[in-house]
C-alpha cells in the first residue's frame, strides 16, 4: 500500500506541471476587452494555437496602461502591452521594460513607413469630432470653427493624462495652433461639457445624448451603420486635417513567458487577429487581412492632411503641453 501511494505521488508530481497551461498576461485598454470589442475573439483564436490562456488586464484607457506599467516597473505582471500608440512609444521605450519584437517591419500596413524595432502596430485611425446629426444640423467644418463656435453646442473630450484619444486631441490642437494653443483652449473651454477619463466613458455620454459632439474617430460612425443600421452619427471633416493614431503592442523584456509573448505578436500581424479589427475595434487594420472591409468603410472621411508628431517630440513636450491645457482651461 505504501509503495502504491509513493508511486502515485511521484506520478502526480511528474504530470502536474505538464497539465498546467502557460498564462500570457496582456495589459490593454478597457474597450479592447469589452464583450463587444475584439478581445474575446482574439483570445479564443490565439488560445487555439497554443496550450496557453490569455489573461487580459485593463486598467483604463491607453495612457492609464502606461502609467500603471511605469508604477510597477520591473515588478510588472505584464508579458505583452497592447494599446499604446506612437505618441507614447518613446516614453514607453525609455522605461527600459520593452524588448525588441524581432518581426519583419514590412508586415506593418500603416499610412507611414514602419521603422520601430520595439513596437508593432495592430491598427490605426484618424481622430475626428463625431456629431449627432439629429441634434446638430450645422457641424464645424474645421478645428477653428469648433474652437470659435456656439458655446451652447457642447463637446465631450477625453483626459490627455489618462486617454490616448485625449492626448491625440491635445496634439491636434498643438499642431494646428502652435504657440497660440493656450488661447485656442481658452476659446474652446466654454464648449467643453466634460473631460472623461477615457474614450469608453466619453462615447457612452455622447450616445446617451449628453452633448451633440464627442472626440472620437472617423471610423466611429461605421459602427452605427453596420451594427445599428443608422447614419445618425457622423464624423466632421476638418479643413486643417486630422491627427493620425497608430496603436501598437510590445513585449516585456523580463517576461517569464517571452517565447509566448513573441508568438502573440507574430499572431497579431496575421489575418486571424487583423480580421477582428474593423468590425470589433472599429479601426483600420495595420496588418494583412483575409476579409474585405464592410462597404460602409468606403464612406469614411478622407483627411485633407495627416497630422502627426514624432514619438520623441511628444516625449519631450507632453508634460509641458498638458500643463498648458490645464492652465488654459482652469475655471
Amino acid at each position: 500500500m505504501k509503495k502504491t501511494l509513493t508511486a502515485l505521488f511521484a506520478l502526480l508530481t511528474l504530470t502536474a506541471p505538464a497539465l498546467a497551461k502557460e498564462t500570457l498576461t496582456v495589459y490593454t485598454y478597457d474597450s479592447f476587452v469589452a464583450d463587444w470589442g475584439p478581445g474575446p475573439k482574439v483570445k479564443e483564436a490565439f488560445e487555439k494555437t497554443c496550450d496557453c490562456t490569455i489573461e487580459w488586464v485593463a486598467p483604463g484607457d491607453g495612457v492609464a496602461v502606461l502609467n500603471r506599467l511605469k508604477l510597477e516597473g520591473h515588478d510588472t505582471r505584464a508579458d505583452v502591452v497592447l494599446g499604446l500608440d506612437t505618441n507614447l512609444t518613446a516614453e514607453a521605450q525609455r522605461t527600459g521594460l520593452f524588448g525588441k519584437h524581432g518581426l519583419d517591419l514590412s508586415l506593418a500596413k500603416t499610412p507611414i513607413p514602419w521603422t520601430d524595432d520595439y513596437f508593432m502596430p495592430f491598427d490605426y485611425g484618424y481622430f475626428a469630432v463625431v456629431y449627432d446629426s439629429q441634434t446638430m444640423k450645422d457641424p464645424p467644418k474645421s478645428l477653428d470653427e469648433l474652437v470659435n463656435g456656439d458655446p451652447t453646442q457642447k463637446i465631450i473630450l477625453e483626459d490627455p493624462r489618462s486617454s490616448t484619444p485625449g492626448l491625440g486631441f491635445l496634439l491636434w490642437m498643438k499642431q494646428v495652433y502652435g504657440d497660440k494653443a493656450a488661447d485656442a483652449w481658452k476659446k474652446l473651454s466654454p464648449r467643453i461639457l466634460t473631460v472623461a477619463p477615457g474614450w469608453s466613458e466619453a462615447y457612452a455620454l455622447f450616445t446617451k445624448g449628453e452633448a451633440p459632439m464627442v472626440l472620437s474617430y472617423t471610423t466611429s460612425p461605421i459602427y452605427h451603420m453596420v451594427v445599428e443600421n443608422t447614419d445618425r452619427y457622423k464624423a466632421a471633416s476638418f479643413a486643417e486635417g486630422h491627427y493620425l493614431q497608430i496603436e501598437v503592442a510590445g513585449l516585456i523584456e523580463s517576461s517569464k513567458h517571452k517565447a509566448l509573448a513573441e508568438k502573440f505578436l507574430t499572431f497579431m500581424m496575421t489575418p486571424e487577429f487583423q480580421n477582428e479589427i474593423p468590425t470589433n475595434n472599429w479601426m483600420l487594420p495595420a496588418g494583412k487581412t483575409s476579409n474585405l472591409l464592410p462597404a460602409a468603410f468606403s464612406l469614411l472621411v478622407t483627411p485633407a492632411k495627416t497630422l502627426l508628431y514624432a514619438p520623441e517630440d511628444v516625449d519631450q513636450n507632453r508634460r509641458a503641453w498638458i500643463d498648458e491645457w490645464l492652465n488654459a482651461t482652469a475655471k
